[in-house]
């Protein structure tokens, strides 16, 4: 087991939770024929106190991609729960994306050519489509509101 370990930490990026779940999975797969039960949780344990996994590493990684990629936080929150981390090592990269909240909604509206970066003024369809998406990706509603009622080649402040 502590090889399967090894090479799923070696190939991925992951966190405690993912790690049990995927050492349980793969205990149902191929069954457990030793005597005594699989200690799962030691060896999790063990793997983050030698520091091949890191759960608060893993969060601010996610953070600061998710800034990039233009995600709110909400999202982040979302993804965060989802791959098991708890609070208190996701506090750091909550923080990032509170404060980076303009950027993230920023390159989401570049990526997805929405209000200052459309190539024309989009019509009330595509305005309630764009600020769907906005909602979507985790941004709040004043913030995608700015972004998706201004018009292509707006300068837009944070403030």
């Amino acid at each position: 087991m502590r090889g399967l370990a090894l090479h799923y930490v070696g190939k991925y990026a992951t966190t405690r939770a993912k790690l049990a779940t995927y050492l349980n999975r793969k205990i149902r797969e191929r069954g457990w024929d030793d005597e005594k039960q699989a200690d799962i949780e030691a060896l999790v344990n063990s793997f983050s106190e030698l520091g091949y996994i890191n759960d608060t590493q893993f969060a601010e990684a996610r953070g600061r991609a998710f800034v990039r990629r233009g995600y709110g936080k909400r999202r982040l929150d979302e993804d965060l729960r989802a791959a098991g981390i708890e609070d208190g090592d996701s506090v750091s990269a909550r923080d990032f994306a509170e404060t980076s909240e303009f950027i993230a909604a920023e390159n989401f509206a570049r990526r997805k050519r929405i209000g200052p970066f459309a190539q024309e003024i989009a019509s009330e369809e595509r305005r309630r489509k764009n600020m769907q998406a906005f909602l979507r990706a985790g941004h709040g509603w004043e913030l995608a509101r700015l972004f998706v009622n201004a018009d292509p080649g707006d300068v837009i402040n944070e403030n």
